[in-house]
């Protein structure tokens, strides 16, 4: 667990009050940051904050500024903006329940905490809001004061934990609609639908595991790093050009074959139609042949008969 907790106070629904601590839920330290150097002497590049009027200047010299018109700003002093915060600032305000599934993932912002009861108080508690919203599968709508301002968030049940994640607000978004235009509607065919159906079905798994999915450029930056400060030359594998494929039918039939080997493709129901039409027209056929064959016979033994 970090040793240190991102934010305390207190998750709220209606009277009843958790003492909570909110940890990040993500790990910054693996990402690998480049600096930029100057090519001729790689020297690296530093960046000053200036003044156009006195030059360079120092951070506590920096102040925070409202833009309102060309060149004119409304000063916003961090003292000022501590006042506008109140103590109950310091909660996360359940204001509604919905069903898990009624969230966009569109609407998620990207930053995601874990929540902890803070001290044995609210343990009970918050045990029983996380068993409760995991029973009915719901989630709740909260706000929250972050990094001075207020956020939207979602809270969630995460194994045995309180998950918390920031959401954007609806303008925030650009609707499907804008960008309806650009797709066109296309007729698409039974087969077409079944392969795609069968493609996807050879593809699906039970559970979704992301340790399936390691991070494989920071490997591999990492190993050319190491390569850089070694003074060696890292060897990359060629690369080759995928083959184009410009039939649709042909790329699924293949993709089946690819993911599901030895599974046949669907056939359409125009070619089972014709060979079930075939079928039908050898079985006339070879009827309609042993009645002539069989019809001679027939009057033989009947003359036979009568004489």
């Amino acid at each position: 667990m970090a040793a240190r907790s991102s934010w305390k106070g207190y998750l709220k629904i209606s009277l009843v009050s958790v003492p909570v601590k909110a940890y990040t839920a993500t790990n910054s330290a693996k990402a690998i940051a480049l600096n930029q150097l100057h090519e001729p002497c790689h020297s690296r590049i530093k960046y000053q904050k200036v003044c156009p009027v006195h030059g360079a200047v120092s951070s506590d010299e920096i102040v925070s500024g409202y833009e309102y018109a060309k060149d004119q700003y409304a000063v916003i002093d961090t003292s000022e903006l501590k006042k506008l915060r109140s103590e109950s600032d310091k909660s996360i305000v359940v204001d509604q329940f919905v069903d898990e599934a009624q969230v966009d993932n569109r609407y998620l912002a990207g930053a995601c905490y874990f929540l902890v009861p803070d001290g044995a108080v609210g343990q009970q508690a918050y045990a029983l809001i996380r068993d409760v919203m995991r029973d009915s599968k719901m989630n709740g709508i909260a706000k929250i004061v972050l990094s001075n301002r207020e956020q939207l968030v979602l809270i969630r049940p995460v194994e045995n934990l309180i998950g918390m994640l920031v959401l954007r607000h609806a303008d925030e978004l650009k609707t499907p609609a804008a960008f309806s235009d650009e797709v066109v509607d296309t007729q698409l065919s039974d087969q077409e639908m079944q392969l795609t159906k069968q493609l996807m079905q050879g593809l699906y798994a039970e559970s979704f595991d992301l340790e399936r999915y390691p991070d494989d450029y920071t490997e591999k930056l990492t190993a050319l790093i190491q390569s850089k400060v070694e003074g060696k030359e890292l060897v990359t594998p060629e690369a080759h050009d995928e083959p184009q494929v410009i039939n649709l039918m042909e790329a699924l039939k293949a993709s089946i074959q690819q993911v599901s080997p030895g599974q046949t493709a669907p056939k359409s129901q125009a070619a089972s139609k014709s060979v079930r039409s075939k079928k039908t027209a050898a079985k006339k056929t070879a009827t309609k042949k042993a009645k002539s064959a069989k019809s001679p016979r027939t009057s033989v033994a009947k003359k036979r008969k009568s004489g």
